[in-house]
């Protein structure tokens, strides 16, 4: 008989019992624990749970009687039901296009909608107006508020994957752990080589002969979640910073774009912190 997963992402203030009293909701409802993970972080708590259930489960009563333990235990809890539905997703962006663009550019053979694009500005609001896709602007400045914003938007369009499309602001871990293994991101390097900002410069100024990029999950570490995929260029000498960026940020759009491809294509497995593709 097939199973029905449901993943299970809680975060809130840390104290104890918080692990036992999900685990035997679970349990109390005849699921089984497949997988399990959980953190705290400056008294923040986090945990994903995924759950099976053999028996036909009603979710719709399921997601209301985990609110009311969410409630009890003063949570913040949401679920995330794997289905062979069309996914939502949202891009969040900055100010560089060519990331978006190549998104939108493939967005009919992408098994997902595009339901909003969020941007840090105003900037790239044209090009979604063109698309016809909604865009929101999180412009607060207050990383507390603009996160409350981001998850209320995500909430509204019901987003199950977030492509970060040189999306320029660190989302931490009360947002991250709300969003296990679906926050997908490019870095303009082969990582762990170069990470953080200016990676390109950083790159320059050593004299690599190879330069690269890496789509990789979101984690609450700054670019150290697992890897997707990598691909790279080799670099002329005589190349100047502007090139390689140039060069870099063909690169970008179109490893971005297959990893996204193959996460809504369900191919992709995160085990021990590495990412394997499924076979076919």
């Amino acid at each position: 008989m097939k199973k029905t997963i449901v993943g299970i992402t809680i975060v809130g203030k840390d104290r104890e019992g918080i692990v036992a009293a999900f685990t035997n909701f679970v349990f109390q409802k005849g699921g089984n624990i497949e997988k399990v993970n959980q953190n705290v972080i400056k008294g923040l708590f986090g945990m994903y749970l995924e759950a099976s259930f053999v028996k036909k489960l009603d979710l719709k009563k399921f997601d209301l009687e985990l609110q009311r333990e969410a409630k009890k235990q003063k949570m913040e809890v949401d679920t995330h039901h794997e289905t062979n539905s069309q996914k939502n997703i949202a891009v969040f962006v900055t100010k560089e296009p060519h990331c978006l663009q190549k998104i939108l550019a493939e967005k009919s053979k992408i098994k997902g909608k595009i339901s909003v694009i969020v941007g840090t500005e105003k900037t790239l609001a044209s090009i979604a107006k063109k698309a016809k896709i909604p865009f929101v602007a999180v412009e607060e400045r207050n990383q507390e508020e603009a996160e409350a914003h981001l998850i209320s938007i995500c909430k509204k369009y019901d987003v199950d994957v977030i492509a970060l499309a040189r999306y320029m602001r660190i989302l931490t871990p009360n947002f991250v752990w709300r969003y296990p293994n679906r926050i997908i991101n490019i870095h303009p390097s082969l990582l762990p080589a170069f990470p953080g900002a200016l990676a390109y410069a950083q790159a320059f100024e050593r004299g690599t002969k190879i330069i690269g990029v890496t789509s990789h999950y979101v984690t609450e570490n700054l670019d150290q979640g697992p890897i997707i995929f990598q691909d790279s260029f080799t670099v002329d000498p005589n190349d100047s910073l502007e090139k390689i960026k140039e060069k870099g940020q063909k690169l970008e759009a179109s490893t971005l774009l297959k990893a996204l491809k193959l996460h809504l294509e369900n191919k992709l497995e995160v085990r021990w912190r590495k990412v394997h593709i499924k076979p076919k």
